[in-house]
């Protein structure tokens, strides 16, 4: 989640509120998100081919 605080656009943690950084545009924060989302789910199986 991206919330304006204090001027900046900060990424949040929408279960924990724990911050993943502050940044002067919501282009730059958007970017950020899409990292953290990529690398979430990287471990996870697609069409059954699960890695053990």
């Amino acid at each position: 989640m991206i919330k304006k605080i204090k001027g900046k656009y900060v990424v949040l943690s929408e279960t924990t509120g724990r911050r993943f950084g502050a940044y002067d545009t919501k282009k730059e924060a958007k970017e950020r998100l899409r990292q953290i989302e990529f690398f979430k789910h990287r471990g996870e199986a697609k069409g059954g081919s699960a890695k053990t």
